[in-house]
């Protein structure tokens, strides 16, 4: 939500800057626009739209400078447009900055500004950070910025440039990721990797609340007393290519079908052979202090809350914890009863996610111990926690997440089969066989991604549905839910999930001649009674694709389209069953001529409320 690029070196800023951006597209953006200082002064271009426009704006003018800044805009204060698009600069144009994030006090400084005599033409929040760097500026911009940090509230990363001091780029993080790249002569700062990993992968991660004076020779930093720290370097060891679509339509079928390989990763030098051993890395949890909690919160927004969902089965079921799931949103609000004999398992792919921090922090705040669980290596969550498990998913583009969700059942999978190795709740034979089983399972997602002709075809013949209800019981409905998000999320058709037991309480009410209905039917033991509420559908008119397991032959006879996914543990099918509602989430979108990629509205990483 929002992307940050900078550059300062001996090479033209201009190209750096596109590059940099076209690799934050991701994050979901409405706008674009960059600022490069041309020896005379600051020249601002910025446009609403694509990266596209900007760009051809751009190839009809030379911009020729050294230091530059660059942004995607995800609107919040003030619609889409020209001018409420980043950069935003001061009245003269001397002062330009580039800023993610909210500043919640803003209306407060624009009304003093206001007041000596500053004139606004946006509504942004930005312009008034530009103006008020000018207000306090008084030779340098360094401290400038200080003291503008002082005083406003809220969460943000932004990036500062001047006319007058034309050797530097300022530049500030809390709650929102910046990152620092390290180059020779040259150096560059981003909101997130992929987009300078072209040019350097020698990075240094910002803490919260500190400062960064980045010049082409040197990196400063500084904590919020405005004391120098120094800093280790962190080397980013994927390759460029693993963000890259190599010869894919779209990043979300590629995400997909990398799956196999991420669920295979994730369990790698975890889910050890012949044996009942489990590795949580260098996670040190002793029998003492798991019997030491009471309860576990797994606590998340979105894709990862459904994870969650899922590890709420799984976790009581093998370990035999109460496990109380909860939308990170509403957790830190309604002060949780939390402790230290709770513990709090985070979950957020990019480790960004606003209200998720939000949530470590007021549970770490109550006494909590945190294990998080996140994909992105030195993310803010994986740093404000005291226990971490990453998910090798590899790099996620694609706004709608699928590779990083199934990962996060992997992580859940291993704490779950720890925990029951600690408590001695799972006899060694009984950890051993699930384990074999998981070690089955990057064939078993192969597999069942071989049936996308099916989907495809069934995508195509329906794609012009207005409504789609999902349905499953048990561990089913977590997998109802996330395949209805997915639908929502990059075909823009209406959908919703439910617990099937709950249809004749008052759903059912909505189910008429047509209406198409996702069943899933992977639990064994509530086998049966699926197959009896795919009739209470049919009997009303829907129009049924469920979703079995192979030798489970008897929803054949009700339901009108039936797929099969290979036979699998009870406990373990959401990780193969999620994989035809994510193929028919991305043909739909498909056939409907939707941005895949880059749904609207929608960002990767939400860094505001």
């Amino acid at each position: 939500m929002c992307g940050i690029v900078g550059y300062i070196g001996y090479k033209n800023a201009v190209p750096i800057l596109m590059e940099g951006l076209q690799k934050l597209e991701y994050r979901g953006y409405d706008s674009a626009g960059v600022a490069v200082y041309t020896k005379e002064s600051i020249e601002v271009r910025k446009y609403k739209g694509r990266l596209s426009v900007l760009e051809e704006h751009l190839k009809k003018e030379t911009l020729d400078g050294c230091l530059g800044i660059g942004h995607t805009r995800w609107a919040t204060h003030g619609e889409p447009s020209d001018v409420n698009s980043h950069p935003h600069t001061n009245c003269s144009g001397d002062i330009v900055v580039v800023h993610n994030g909210i500043i919640e006090n803003y209306m407060s400084i624009k009304s003093m500004l206001k007041e000596h005599g500053y004139v606004f033409i946006s509504e942004t929040d930005t312009e008034v950070l530009a103006h008020y760097l000018d207000f306090l500026y008084e030779g340098d911009l360094v401290e400038a910025v200080k003291r503008v940090l002082e005083k406003i509230r809220g969460s943000y990363a932004f990036a500062v440039i001047s006319r007058k001091e034309p050797d530097k780029i300022v530049c500030v993080r809390k709650e929102n990721p910046l990152i620092v790249g390290i180059g020779n002569g040259e150096n560059f700062i981003a909101s997130d990797i992929p987009a300078i990993l072209n040019h350097t992968r020698k990075i240094y991660l910002l803490n919260e609340n500190e400062l960064a004076v980045i010049e082409k020779d040197s990196i400063s930093f500084f904590d919020e007393n405005g004391r120098k720290v120094s800093k280790e370097i962190f080397e980013v060891n994927w390759d460029v290519a693993a963000a890259e679509k190599e010869g894919f339509e779209h990043f979300m079928i590629k995400e997909i079908h990398e799956q196999p390989k991420a669920v295979k990763d994730t369990m790698t030098s975890r889910v050890l052979p012949d044996s009942a051993d489990i590795k949580l890395d260098d996670i040190k949890l002793t029998k003492e202090e798991l019997q030491k909690f009471d309860k576990i919160y797994m606590v998340a927004c979105g894709t990862a809350y459904h994870a969650c969902m899922v590890g709420k089965y799984v976790v009581e079921r093998l370990a035999r914890i109460p496990v109380e799931v909860d939308i990170a949103s509403e957790f830190r609000y309604r002060n949780p009863i939390v402790n230290e004999k709770t513990l709090t398992i985070i979950v957020s792919q990019s480790g960004e996610t606003l209200d998720t921090l939000a949530a470590l922090k007021e549970a770490k705040k109550k006494g909590s111990r945190i294990l998080s669980i996140v994909n992105v290596v030195g993310s803010s969550i994986a740093r404000e926690s005291h226990d971490v498990l990453y998910t090798w998913a590899g790099p996620e583009i694609a706004v709608a997440s699928t590779k990083a969700y199934t990962t996060q059942l992997i992580a859940i999978y291993i704490i779950a089969l720890y925990m029951s190795k600690l408590k001695g709740t799972l006899k060694d034979e009984e950890i051993t066989t699930i384990k074999d089983e998981m070690r089955k399972l990057p064939q078993l997602v192969e597999e069942t991604l071989k049936h996308k002709s099916i989907i495809q075809k069934f995508a195509t013949k329906n794609s012009n549905a207005k409504d789609i209800f999902y349905m499953g019981r048990g561990i089913d409905y977590a997998v109802a839910l996330e395949g209805s998000l997915k639908l929502k999320e990059i075909s823009y058709i209406h959908s919703e999930a439910y617990a099937a037991g709950e249809l004749k309480h008052g759903t059912i009410a909505l189910i008429e001649k047509g209406t198409i209905v996702m069943a899933v039917l992977t639990q064994d033991e509530l086998y049966e009674k699926m197959v009896s509420n795919v009739k209470e559908v049919k009997a009303r008119g829907a129009f049924v694709f469920a979703i079995a397991k192979e030798g489970n032959t008897e929803v054949e006879t009700v339901a009108d389209y039936t797929l099969y996914i290979p036979k699998v543990p009870d406990i373990l099918a959401p990780v193969v069953a999620v994989m035809p509602l994510q193929l028919l989430a991305y043909y739909m979108a498909v056939e409907k001529g939707c941005d895949v990629d880059k749904p609207r509205n929608l960002a990767k990483s939400v860094t505001v409320e």
